[in-house]
């Protein structure tokens, strides 16, 4: 069947990667920013939301990454970081999300006085606010948090602690992030090791900036159980054609590993482009690894930064690489069952909305507002 934008934003979705830093509305950002007396390239919410997209399009992670000093400037109150919390959720709600995992370093959101634990309760209280909010309008998102810990400081250990001490209140997994060149995920093997032995899990960028020794540290010294990113596993495998003209693929032993543990890659194109991974969404590896079998999860990562959306990053595989209801439906479910929420409440989501929002979208059934019938 033809996916319509229609269809596309009605489908339950299921995003593992997306930084609530890198989510902010532009218009909030302008209100936050007088509020704060924090200058901004423009304070016309169409330009600047331009200017993110522009700037973070240099094709290198280290300038991506430049752009987060606006968007850590104004939330650094309590008010602020609940309000974009909040909006995060209302967001990710209207675009048919009905699964989210939320990441942010809340050491990069002290500066205004708080303190972690106080940056873990505002932003727990917005998830809260926009759960509701997003119940009123009809729809049902369920949401956790992935605190984490930026791999070129060393407050990693601090930082596993206080997520530990609220696991039971939003915080679902933990995440290493930042600069991946010079800082690998090994500097943080004692928080890593905090919260091996408290049974809890944890993701680490990797494969993104960086090669595959990034990602060997993280899957072996580390012990990830996914790859924020992870693309880069493509430096390890061989592509060709054989004599008879058939494609072929030649895996070292990490892609190897990676492909038999089905470790779950992180994949966010829209970003990737901007980093320099791939010229084009057709060029993107994202669809050779899943024709190979890696365990492919489809992501946002910066929504602001990359002007994306979970429905924008599926449309641009519609149009430009050729995928279909059948090829969201294993990506949804593939993230779905390797969600950092219980395994319990992964059973309900896919039960009650992923698996009777794909059937109705395979039957064409639409309710009177262009939602999917099955949605809740």
């Amino acid at each position: 069947m033809t996916l319509t934008h229609e269809d596309i934003v009605a489908l339950p979705k299921v995003v593992l990667h997306d930084h609530l830093d890198g989510g902010l509305r532009p218009a909030t950002i302008i209100e936050l920013a007088a509020e704060a007396g924090h200058d901004l390239p423009s304070t016309d919410p169409d330009e600047l939301a331009a200017w993110f997209v522009q700037s973070a399009s240099a094709g290198d992670l280290p300038r991506y990454l430049e752009t987060f000093a606006h968007t850590l400037a104004v939330t650094q109150t309590e008010a602020a970081l609940r309000r974009v919390a909040r909006e995060a959720v209302v967001d990710l709600a209207a675009d048919g999300v009905v699964y989210a995992e939320l990441r942010y370093a809340p050491e990069q959101h002290l500066s205004g006085g708080l303190s972690l634990q106080e940056v873990l309760d505002a932003v727990h209280a917005g998830l809260a606010e926009g759960v509701a909010e997003a119940a009123e309008a009809g729809r049902r998102i369920r949401v956790g948090t992935l605190p984490s810990a930026m791999r070129q400081f060393d407050r990693g250990t601090e930082i596993a602690e206080v997520t530990l001490a609220n696991r039971d209140r939003g915080s679902v997994g933990f995440d290493i992030a930042g600069p991946e060149d010079g800082f690998p995920p090994s500097r943080q093997l004692a928080a890593l090791r905090t919260l091996r032995e408290a049974n809890f899990p944890y993701t680490v960028h990797a494969g993104e900036a960086a090669g595959l020794e990034s990602i060997w540290e993280a899957v072996q010294l580390c012990g990830a159980l996914r790859l924020g990113h992870g693309v880069r596993i493509m430096d390890d495998i061989e592509l060709g054609t054989d004599s008879d003209g058939e494609l072929f693929a030649a895996l070292g032993d990490l892609a190897q590993w990676v492909l038999d543990r089905q470790i779950p890659l992180e994949i966010c194109p829209q970003s990737n482009l901007q980093t320099g991974i791939a010229g084009s969404v057709a060029e993107h590896p994202i669809t050779v690894l899943r024709d190979m079998g890696f365990a492919v999860t489809l992501n946002t990562d910066n929504r602001l930064m990359s002007g994306t959306s979970m429905s924008r990053e599926m449309e641009a595989l519609v149009d430009e690489a050729g995928w279909t209801l059948e090829d969201f439906e294993q990506v949804t479910l593939t993230a779905a069952w390797n969600a950092f929420a219980p395994n319990q409440e992964m059973r309900v989501i896919i039960a009650e909305q992923i698996e009777p929002g794909y059937a109705s979208a395979q039957s064409g059934d639409h309710s009177d507002d262009g939602s999917l019938i099955g949605e809740s």
